[in-house]
């Protein structure tokens, strides 16, 4: 199983999650979010194989989200236009991100990746 790992270094919760898959082993590739932001395609394709809505995969904590008041915006969205934005800039997209042959994790829940690696 090949396992992609997409995160922001900084990022304490990325961080942790490194860690976690570190100690269990777990290979992965690991691809910073910001020098190589997820492109359009491959948001769409995790969010349909993640089965979440496409507000999940916005942080929502991020400075760039409030900035903009997307909490006020995303609602009057086209799915596409979601995914546009979000592609548009790393800073936007939740993270980390695991992505499996059959699944994808945003966010770092320990149980749920417990069951996945």
């Amino acid at each position: 199983m090949s396992l992609l790992f997409i995160e922001y270094p900084k990022c304490t919760t990325c961080k942790r999650a490194k860690s976690f898959l570190d100690s269990k082993g777990v290979k992965y590739i690991d691809r910073h979010i910001k020098e190589e932001n997820p492109s359009f395609e491959e948001l769409k394709e995790w969010c349909d194989k993640s089965g979440l809505d496409i507000k999940r995969f916005f942080n929502t904590s991020g400075i760039l989200y409030r900035e903009m008041g997307l909490k006020d915006k995303l609602d009057n969205m086209s799915d596409n236009e979601k995914l546009k934005l979000l592609s548009s800039d790393g800073m936007l997209v939740k993270r980390p991100i695991l992505i499996g042959d059959n699944f994808v994790l945003v966010g770092f829940k320990e149980s749920q990746w417990e069951e996945k690696v």
